[in-house]
Parts: structure tokens; sequence; C-alpha cells
């Protein structure tokens, strides 16, 4: 079974008197890249929840963000006294200089920057474990997308893998005729050019044989069939993150089609290796998404 990198998770849940809103959004990346968005008093548990995401999640580019619902419950505010008194006195000095009624001062001062704050606020243990819950049940929900995602990966790079199977069929019966047109033009060019009676047959015999044993693709069709069922067999291995082994094995694949073609020296074998990297390619684009 493939996952998927791209997926989407959403949780939402009252912890204490908070309501916690997680969204994980995740995108294909060659490694684990993460954006973080979360309120200030989650702060000093920021590197368990990035941890969390690495450990459930793998490798892609993920943006979380992580926002508190306002509930309508009031919340507590500090005044800093010492700050006020500081702003106080500047303040009541150039309204005696300007002649102003130093009777608005009060609410002059408490919009000021810092004067008034909401309270220093952050999770308990309990609280922590809690919302822990909350983060998972997002993972949780974005993996499932992934498995969605990878279903959907899974049944094309299969589409994909058994037309490269079909195609190689096409050139392994089409082998010996090719050995045999080789064959037969060389011969009838020496025919026509030297005359039948003006070469030796023997030492033609023995080039023939060096020369198609060069441009033999036996081993190559081999090693191509070993590539395509290994791909197979890893498509129905149960790890999760595999898809850089399959993006191995293309390439892989893609050197034995290319040898393939180097050698064929056949117009109709040709066709079927440029029918293959069409194949290929697209079966490389895939395997991009895959976890």
């Amino acid at each position: 079974m493939l996952k998927s990198m791209t997926g989407f998770g959403r949780a939402e849940k009252n912890v204490a008197d908070k309501t916690f809103l997680v969204d994980i959004k995740s995108l294909n990346g060659k490694q684990f890249e993460l954006q973080l968005k979360i309120p200030a008093f989650l702060k000093p548990f920021e590197f368990d929840i990035r941890r969390l995401l690495s450990e459930k999640l793998g490798r892609g580019s993920v943006d979380c963000i992580i926002s508190l619902k306002d509930t309508g419950t009031a919340k507590p505010v500090t005044i800093n006294t010492d700050l006020a008194k500081a702003y106080y006195q500047p303040l009541a000095e150039l309204s005696k200089a300007l002649n102003l009624d130093a009777s608005n001062i009060l609410s002059t001062l408490v919009k000021l920057p810092e004067v008034i704050t909401p309270s220093s606020d952050t999770l308990t243990d309990a609280e922590w474990n809690q919302f822990q819950s909350v983060l998972e049940t997002a993972i949780g929900n974005l993996n499932t997308h992934r498995l969605d995602e990878g279903k959907s990966l899974e049944d094309d790079l299969t589409a994909r893998i058994n037309n490269i199977g079909q195609l190689q069929e096409e050139v392994i019966k089409l082998e010996p005729l090719r050995k045999q047109k080789i064959r037969e033009g060389i011969t009838r060019l020496l025919e026509e050019n030297v005359g039948k009676e003006n070469y030796d047959g023997n030492r033609l015999e023995q080039e023939l044989i060096y020369y198609i044993e060069k441009i033999d693709i036996s081993e190559e069709q081999v090693r191509l069939k070993n590539h395509l069922d290994y791909f197979k067999d890893l498509l129905a291995d149960p790890d999760d993150a595999k898809g850089k082994k399959l993006s191995f094995i293309l390439q892989e694949i893609g050197r034995e089609i290319n040898t393939t073609g180097s050698k064929a020296y056949d117009s109709t074998i040709q066709k079927c290796v440029v029918q293959m990297k069409d194949e290929l390619e697209k079966a490389k684009e895939q395997v991009l998404n895959v976890l």
C-alpha cells in the first residue's frame, strides 16, 4: 500500500476553557519541512509539537496552523503599574505645560503599549496531554487522506509498469527477427559491393557473430524484467515510506530502456523504446508524490 505525501487533516476539541483548532496540510517534498504557526502560550511545547509531526508524517512540505477559537469567556489581564507610573510623570508635565485638562490622563495611559496585557497563560500537564490527542487526531485524518491518495498513485504506477512490461515482451519477440535482418542486410551489402565469390564466408560468419554479440540486448531484458518485478513487489510492501526506493528503481529501469534503444538498430524496437520511455516519465512524475 502506498501513501501519498499530499493530504489534509483537521481536528477541533475543547481543552479546559480553550477550544483548539488544528489544521495540517502536506505537499510533496524531498525532506520533512515544517511551517508551524501556534499561539504564544504553546511556545513552551513547540519542540514537542515539531517532534510529533515529524515522527508521524515522515516526509513532505507541511503547513500546520494551531489556533484558539474564541469561547466568549472573559480573559484575565495584567496591569503593569510600574510602567504606568513611568508613563504618567512625563504626561502630567506635558499637560501642565500645555494647560490641558489632566483628568483624561488615565484613559490615555491604559492605551499605551504594554500597560495592560493578557495574563501569561500556559497549559498544565493534563491540558497538554489532552491537546496532544487533538494534534494526533488531525495527523491521523491527514494520514487517512494520504492513504486514499496513495491508492490512486498505486493504481496508476502499476498500470505504467505493466505497460512497460508488455512493450518489453514485444521487444523480446522482435529480437530474433532483428538479428536475422542484420545478418541478411550485411550479407546483401557485401554481395552488392564486393561480389558473393570475393569474400570469405567463414570470416564473415565470425565477424557477424562478434557484431551481433556486441548489440545483443538479452542481458538488458533480463535486468529490466527483474527491475519491473522488484518495483511491483515494493508497491505491495507494507512499509509506508518507500518513495525514494521506488524512484531509484525507476532510474535503473530507465538505464536498461536507454541501453536497449542504443543497441536496437531496428525501427520497430525503437518505437517500443520510445513508448516505454513515455510510460517511465509518467511513472517518475507520480513517484515524486509518494511518501
